[in-house]
């Protein structure tokens, strides 16, 4: 079936609109997907949108397991008889969340469940409520688009992904790599290693902030390295959708990577419709990488005062003295070849 669109999905949410019931569920069959059926709905007596998707066989998660965000609430539902015996979960738009903004969740959740149709009832399942994390996950981080120092964040995880893919590390082991997005310790997990990846557009010096003691802390996973993307503003250089266009380009002869590349992207807070707030071209101008262990300057559980529990800090990569490495022998060093 062809993929719904916003303006369908409002299309069809309003004749369901009204009075006449004090409490309960309008519905209408929207689409089956596998042996999982999917309802277009409004709850009443709030007359808010919903998405309803049943399954046959499953045993559903209790309420307090289910995910929650900003704008929206999942909750199990019970259709009487319109629900054909069918276990129900409900994406309900919360009175003050926006309505576009729903419409758009909606329409991603439907295009997932779309491309894992032919699965097995426990995989639509799974795809269905990571899809509603991730997105509970933007509203808390990038639902008025990210900020500067956010894009140029990303834009930096963006050209080491790049970089990886130039080197034939193959699709899905690439993009599977990046946790970052994913609240990860470090921005990239390859092989038996890490990668932690810091940007500045810096022409003097490389500032990088470490979030936390662990961050450079190779105890906990090594080998470790920190990189340093150095960007500059061009107009030879790329746009972040941009990026993002030519990577989605790259992948899409493996749909897995990128359905994990899209689901990074969201988590990240990167929406399409904030495409137009994201003009500054950037063009790589270089990429040095770092070995972090003795000698390297950082701190971590082992080499602090008793009693110091949470730390952020600075360095300047300019400065440090250790040896770098390159892109080709890290990935050797990490076990990718």
């Amino acid at each position: 079936m062809a993929r719904v669109t916003e303006p369908e999905l409002l299309a069809i949410w309003r004749p369901l609109a009204g009075g006449g019931l004090e409490e309960g569920w309008r519905s209408i069959a929207m689409a089956e997907y596998g042996c999982c059926r999917v309802r277009a709905a409004r709850r009443f007596p709030g007359n808010e949108e919903a998405l309803l998707v049943g399954f046959p066989s499953l045993k559903l998660p209790t309420q307090n397991q289910l995910p929650q965000g900003r704008g929206f609430r999942v909750e199990r539902v019970n259709l009487g008889d319109a629900g054909r015996d069918l276990g129900w979960l409900s994406l309900v738009r919360q009175p003050a969340g926006s309505l576009e903004l729903f419409a758009k969740m909606v329409a991603d959740v439907l295009a997932s469940l779309e491309e894992c149709a032919q699965a097995g009832e426990e995989v639509i399942f799974q795809r269905y409520l990571g899809r509603i994390r991730a997105w509970q996950d933007f509203m808390r981080k990038g639902r008025d688009g990210l900020s500067p120092e956010e894009e140029l964040g990303l834009i930096g995880e963006l050209e080491f992904l790049t970089q990886l893919l130039g080197e034939n590390v193959p699709l899905y082991t690439a993009v599977d790599s990046w946790k970052g997005p994913l609240d990860g310790l470090h921005d990239y997990e390859l092989g038996n290693g890490s990668i932690e990846i810091k940007t500045t557009t810096a022409t003097e010096g490389f500032p990088a902030k470490i979030d936390s003691l662990e961050q450079l802390d190779d105890s906990l996973r090594c080998p470790l390295y920190l990189g340093g993307v150095r960007l500059q503003l061009s107009e030879d250089g790329f746009t972040l959708p941009q990026q993002i266009a030519r990577l989605r380009e790259e992948m899409k002869s493996d749909p897995e990577a990128i359905r994990y590349f899209e689901n990074a992207l969201l988590h990240a807070g990167y929406l399409d419709a904030h495409a137009e707030l994201y003009t500054r071209p950037f063009l790589l101008a270089e990429l040095t990488i770092h070995r972090v262990g003795e000698g390297f300057p950082r701190l971590t559980p082992f080499n602090v005062a008793l009693g110091i529990l949470r730390v952020r800090y600075e360095i300047d990569l300019g400065l440090v003295q250790s040896e770098k490495t390159g892109i080709k022998a890290v990935l050797q060093e990490i076990g990718v070849f």
